[in-house]
């Protein structure tokens, strides 16, 4: 097995983890820069102004991201989109998320979202996709329930690209899901954090 094809499977597992987090109610989401990395314990100063303290799991994982075309997201793509709802009841996108074919069935759902305050996020398979004049439209399948979609020109799209420790530099953008501990402390699995001038969208 390759490096790249572990970390991928590594990331598989970590997102798996946040998936089951999710069904209990307990994660926190966080959005920021980082301002220090001791070891495992990384502070990251938030989007909100806050300072959050995350302790890096022993077998935690980073990943970056890279652009790909909207094009690419084609029938049988499985995806994540962050969305907000249109005046019309369409959902339409705030960044899409191409999951490699090693992590298909990561997080499937559809649920809300905290990107901002009315957004929502579909993890799903893309039944079919039509080029229309104000996007690509997307009709997606989760768990039996399909939502439509409409991706922006400008909408990012990204998917994820084996990173590591080196990359959690100060200033460095990043995204992660953390789960509080019994003594409140917060755990992360698994980074995404910024390279190339790609930030994380979700």
């Amino acid at each position: 097995m390759t490096r790249r094809r572990i970390l991928l499977a590594a990331t598989a597992l970590s997102l798996a983890g946040f998936s089951r987090a999710w069904a209990q109610g307990t994660p926190r989401r966080v959005r920021g820069t980082i301002a220090g990395l001791s070891g495992r314990d990384l502070t990251i100063n938030t989007r909100e102004g806050g300072t959050a303290a995350i302790r890096l799991a022993e077998n935690f994982s980073v990943s970056a991201l890279r652009r790909v075309e909207l094009s690419s997201v084609a029938p049988g793509t499985y995806i994540g989109t962050a969305a907000e709802p249109g005046p019309d009841g369409v959902w339409r996108a705030l960044e899409v998320l191409v999951f490699p074919e090693a992590m298909r069935g990561t997080g499937e759902g559809h649920f809300a979202w905290d990107l901002t305050p009315t957004s929502s996020m579909t993890n799903a398979t893309v039944d079919s996709a039509v080029e229309g004049n104000d996007g690509r439209s997307l009709t997606l399948t989760a768990r039996g329930q399909k939502v439509q979609v409409v991706v922006p020109a400008d909408a990012p799209v990204v998917t994820p690209v084996p990173a590591s420790i080196e990359d959690l530099r100060p200033g460095a953008q990043v995204f992660l899901i953390a789960t509080p501990g019994p003594d409140g402390g917060l755990t992360a699995a698994r980074v995404t954090v910024a390279r190339d001038g790609v930030v994380p969208p979700m």
